[in-house]
């Protein structure tokens, strides 16, 4: 019953677009409350937590009757079979006049995979028209709808990285396994990156062939397969249309009158619809600038408006409508409003009141009021849920930032709007350390956008805020992939000259992150002595948490150079530190560093001993992340020293765990110890049903080595010697020139154990003997048990 509640209680709140921590915070419980329960350990809640977790998730009716009752353990919960999406889109509104785009649209997308583009003019309601299509294929398609709006400028890693953050993975490479079965993403605004977006929906649409994409954009975006859907402006009233009956019948008549109610409550007199007929018509049918215009109805009536149109003249265009009817709002707003919102055009996507409070603090604005006033008249709009909703619309953005430019304040204002950023980045870093981790990727997340513009501005402008962005960027940049981007930057800001006086402290901590960065693709030996110089700047300056960050990732660049007396070395002084500060983390990560050279010397009781006091320290210090990541290596070590049962039971549970930390490289890793500790134990099926899911997360042109090893302890458990050799073989190869020797060597033994060709164990006993020779690894009881038995 417990484990029927924990699901139930996960899918919910992951329905709810929630955080574990954001969930504790409105049922006013603990987070490790929540915790407990989505992780099973808590058997019987109190019927009081229990009903403050439904109302925060907003149940009713039934749903909260078997919540209950599930957490009470009188009725089971039937486990979905992928979580809902985490972030739910934005509601469309009512929509008018597409009655029959939509249902077309809608019908289309049910049983059409691919990419399906909704093309036209600016402001012609693209993005409303697919958020409709959206919301009525929500539940009709069993991976559900997301979506995603593409930050300008945007490189295909951040288009990836954004399409991650809404449905629940933490990398790119989860994301075939996240659309395996039929869903729907919708990629707005394409034009400002339109070749990023080429190549992310490219690559997509290869791995999740179920995927329905639907795109907003000016053009056809040019992918494979692609399938065009024109979205045309409104069909407007015909001139001469005299009475409210007559204009409601025509849909751009008809949406005016709509948003008009909205703003004013009563309908416009009879003697009002000449003069709505014609203010349509000149708004070319485009909806957004037919509800600009009737926004400005709580002022002015429709005659008004027609007169500071301009009555003379052919309609307008379609580009002119818009920007006329955004001039008309702009030019209703006080001086000091103007002003706001020309500072508030620099955020390139969502914001929060706090920092829209924080870019204009040196104003005398009330920003409430401000975006009181915004949203009343058009020009701004609240989309999705939590703090960051608030957006200034595109067209409102470019006008206000070609204003604040003729005004000669648009390099201020981007300054300051990097400066609002950095901090931002510096509040959320300390999150990264324990239980809030998922929480601080979510946050930057949020506020991806604003983060590269505001990076991209400052380097040119602002160099030492540029660095201090950058600086605390590099957990998110790894744990999005991004880590050959921020490596860029980062190596750019340090080696520019005019950063060579910023603060030692915040070089230090950017040398420490291009260095983390460096190591993720293989260049870490690069950086070594950079890190080493941060550590003496952090020693210097007694900066303690500086100094175990850069020794840990000291360790992590010598391990990968080879050179691991002094990764041993820097992980005992991190130990010693951590001790003497009283820092149970940093002494829980330095323990588990030092379990692989216990490992690397074949000391398993010595590995399983410090694993045990990483799990002591990670329960003391509510480290939920380092605690599951702790089982997973021990799931490994009782592999290794033959515990095999053991060992499928200790993995299974940390993945089991691991899907809230989200972290997809230990997930493959895990899911390959487990696989192998199947197959070695002779369940050869149960291994391969294992393998389908780490191939999963796999690109299918690239030689995987763990889908490789796996696949040879497979073949060898039924016997297929030969098959077992091939694949051990190919195993050992993918595996070499990685950080990890041991990978190799547990290949090159398993190909031993395989192969019946003496000249073919010859050379693989060779390699291993270079290999144990060059990096002084100890074979392990088991191994060398192989290599005695294959004589």
């Amino acid at each position: 019953m417990k484990d029927g509640f924990a699901v139930l209680l996960r899918r919910h709140r992951l329905a709810a677009g929630l955080t574990q921590a954001e969930l504790a915070e409105a049922a006013e419980v603990g987070v490790r409350t929540v915790r407990d329960l989505e992780a099973g350990r808590s058997v019987r809640p109190q019927r009081s937590t229990v009903e403050l977790l439904g109302a925060a998730l907003g149940l009713q009716g039934r749903d909260l009757s078997v919540f209950v009752a599930v957490a009470r353990g009188r009725t089971p919960a039937e486990p979905p079979d992928t979580p809902g999406p985490p972030r739910a889109l934005p509601n469309a509104g009512e929509l008018i006049g597409r009655d029959r785009d939509l249902a077309g649209l809608t019908e289309h997308l049910r049983t059409t995979a691919g990419v399906t583009t909704l093309v036209g003019l600016a402001g012609s309601g693209k993005t409303v028209l697919a958020l409709a299509a959206s919301a009525q294929l929500r539940d009709d398609l069993p991976g559900g709808a997301v979506g995603i709006k593409v930050s300008p400028d945007e490189g295909e890693s951040g288009v990836l990285d954004s399409i991650c953050a809404v449905i629940g993975v933490g990398h790119p490479d989860g994301l075939a396994e996240a659309f395996r079965r039929p869903a729907l993403l919708l990629v707005d605004a394409v034009d400002r990156a339109r070749p990023a977006v080429v190549a992310a929906v490219t690559r997509l649409v290869a791995i999740a062939p179920q995927l329905r994409v639907i795109a907003t954009a000016r053009s056809p975006i040019g992918v494979p397969g692609e399938r065009v859907w024109p979205v045309a402006p409104l069909p407007v009233p015909p001139a001469g249309t005299r009475t409210l009956v007559e204009a409601r019948k025509h849909p751009a008549s008809a949406l005016f009158l709509e948003r008009w109610a909205l703003h004013r409550g009563d309908p416009p007199p009879e003697s009002e619809v000449a003069a709505i007929t014609d203010l349509v018509r000149r708004l070319s049918g485009l909806p957004l600038a037919i509800e600009l215009a009737a926004a400005r109805g709580r002022l002015l009536d429709p005659s008004e408006m027609l007169a500071r149109f301009g009555q003379d003249g052919a309609v307008v265009d379609a580009a002119e409508a818009v920007r006329s009817a955004v001039v008309a709002s702009y030019r209703l707003l006080t001086p000091a409003h103007r002003q706001a919102l020309r500072h508030l055009a620099t955020f390139t996507h969502r914001w929060s009141i706090e920092l829209a409070e924080e870019l204009l603090a040196e104003t005398s604005v009330d920003v409430v009021e401000l975006l009181d006033r915004l949203t009343d008249l058009g020009l701004a709009t609240v989309r999705g849920q939590g703090a960051i909703r608030f957006m200034v619309l595109e067209s409102v953005r470019e006008y206000a930032l070609e204003q604040a430019e003729a005004a000669g304040e648009l390099t201020l204002a981007r300054r300051r709007h990097a400066v609002v950023f950095a901090r931002f980045a510096a509040r959320t870093t300390p999150m990264f350390s324990g239980a809030q981790h998922g929480a601080a990727i979510a946050r930057l997340d949020d506020v991806a956008g604003n983060l590269w513009s505001a990076l991209a501005h400052s380097a040119d402008d602002d160099p030492h805020t540029a660095l201090c962005l950058a600086a605390k960027l590099p957990r998110w940049w790894r744990f999005r992939g991004r880590d050959v981007a921020g490596r860029r930057w980062l190596r750019r800001l340090l080696d520019d000259e005019r950063t060579a006086d910023a603060d030692p402290l915040v070089r230090a901590w950017a040398m420490v992150g291009l260095a983390q960065l460096a190591n993720e693709h293989g260049a870490g030996a690069e950086e070594i002595d950079s890190v080493r110089e941060a550590v003496q700047i952090f020693a210097d300056r007694s900066e303690v948490t500086g100094e175990l960050a850069a020794r840990t990732v000291l360790f992590a660049l010598c391990t990968g150079s080879g050179d691991f007396d002094e990764a041993r070395e820097q992980s005992l002084e991190a130990l010693i530190l951590a001790s003497r500060t009283g820092r149970a983390r940093d002494m829980a990560v330095a323990q588990t560093n030092l379990t692989w050279h216990d490992i690397r010397a074949g000391d398993l009781v010595g590995a399983q001993r410090r694993l045990a006091e990483v799990d002591r320290l990670t329960a003391r210090t509510g480290d939920f992340r380092l605690r599951v990541l702790g089982r997973g290596d021990l799931a490994e070590v009782l592999r290794l020293s033959g515990q095999l049962a053991e060992s499928v039971v200790v993995g299974t549970q940390a993945l089991d765990l691991l899907a809230e930390v989200g972290d997809p490289s230990h997930r493959r890793r895990l899911l390959t110890t487990i696989a192998l500790a199947q197959a070695e134990n002779g369940e050869a099926g149960e291994a391969e049903r294992v393998l389908a899911e780490l191939r999963a997360t796999t690109l299918p042109e690239v030689e995987d080595p763990a889908c490789a090893v796996v696949e040879a302890a497979i073949a060898f458990a039924r016997g297929q010697r030969r098959l077992a050799s091939s694949w051990y073989a190919a195993a050992a190869d993918a595996y070499e020139g990685g950080h990890d020797l041991r990978d190799v060597v547990q290949a090159l033994v398993g190909l031993v154990a395989a192969s019946d060709d003496p000249a073919e164990r010859q050379r693989a006993r060779d390699r291993i003997a270079a290999l144990v020779k060059s990096s002084g690894m100890t074979l392990t009881e088991r191994e060398r048990a192989v290599l005695d038995r294959r004589g």
